[in-house]
């Protein structure tokens, strides 16, 4: 007989800022600094999303990875982006093996499960995978499983892919397509530390111990699973949802953004606001949810036009003067329930 799982607890908007502060505090005996990348991935897993951190090597993206795996007590996969990267490598193929029965006896075919089968899968320098395996996280990115030789197998619950790529060298990489990038909820930057922060982390490093060890299991997978279940439950007055949706709108009426964000995007930048608020332990997204999750969420997905790029113009200035045009919401109700006069 099956058991059947068990229900993830009804949880309010205030165990989601007590599981914030707790993953926090868990995270940051490893890592020197990363509140906010930190934060994104949260929404990012709360959202049911994935993220792509770009930044240059040395500045932790991998050891941010793994502590956030750890502290949410998740199971971590990793998978080394290299142009002999075979789709199979990641998702797994059927191998002949003995046959468990006694009676048949000879060879049979066994399925040998990749390393997507897992909770967080780190996917480093993906874009120097090939077009070819890079499609091949399409599907377990968007439905949540894998088709396998005419079979679909459903994936871990949670699932998230934590993918990484250097801004900066492009020598022997594939440039992720926008189809791709558009799977991504958030993009993060991680950015180097001040002169106080590396000196932590060095002086982390003159222990014998890896830092990672100090991380502790801070947040169970029935409790995530209870969290990300109350931010699908956050508020979100109408006027802000026309606010969020303008903002999309503007990505898509200037001439130097080529391609303008997706109704995907709208959506992703919809749930990014609910886990953000979740966080921050209130029950009803606020303006500034929206436009500090819009950068994140958009701009990745959008292309500058050729002649922009030309002259200079990069796509975080682009989109910063798009939404400069939206006018923030003032004086409206955004809790269920309170007056609109107030």
């Amino acid at each position: 007989m099956t058991l059947k799982p068990p229900s993830p607890p009804a949880l309010t908007a205030a165990d989601g800022a007590r599981a914030w502060r707790t993953l926090r505090a868990a995270v940051a005996e490893a890592v020197v600094g990363g509140d906010e990348p930190l934060r994104l991935l949260a929404v990012a897993l709360l959202a049911e999303g994935h993220a792509l951190i770009e930044d240059v090597p040395g500045v932790g993206k991998t050891l941010l990875a793994r502590a956030f795996a750890r502290a949410l007590d998740l199971d971590f996969g990793r998978v080394q982006g290299t142009p002999d990267l075979l789709p199979s490598d990641v998702t797994g193929a059927s191998i002949l093996a003995p046959s468990a029965s006694l009676t048949e006896g000879g060879l049979c075919l066994k399925f040998v499960p990749g390393p997507v089968f897992t909770n967080v899968l780190l996917v480093d320098e993906i874009n120097r995978a090939t077009p070819r395996t890079q499609s091949a996280l399409l599907e377990a990115m968007q439905e949540r499983q894998v088709s396998i030789e005419g079979e679909t197998r459903a994936l871990p619950d949670p699932f998230i892919v934590l993918a990484t790529q250097n801004p900066i060298e492009y020598e022997g990489t594939f440039s992720l397509p926008e189809a791709q990038l558009d799977r991504f909820l958030v993009r993060i930057r991680i950015g180097y530390p001040d002169r106080a922060a590396e000196a932590r982390i060095a002086g982390r490093y003159l222990a014998d111990h890896d830092p990672l060890e100090r991380v502790q299991p801070a947040v169970d997978r029935i409790a995530l699973l209870g969290l990300r279940e109350a931010a699908r439950q956050i508020h979100v007055s109408a006027e802000l949802t026309d606010h969020l949706v303008a903002i999309v709108g503007a990505t898509r009426e200037r001439p130097d953004i080529e391609l303008g964000a997706s109704p995907r995007a709208s959506v992703a930048l919809f749930r990014a606001a609910q886990a953000r608020a979740l966080l921050d332990g209130r029950d009803f997204v606020l303006p500034d949810d929206i436009r500090a999750m819009a950068p994140a969420v958009l701009v990745h997905r959008l292309r500058l036009s050729v002649d922009s790029s030309l002259h200079g113009l990069t796509l975080e200035r682009a989109f910063a003067e798009a939404m400069a045009t939206v006018p923030v919401p003032v004086g409206r109700a955004v809790r269920a329930g309170t007056d609109p006069t107030g």
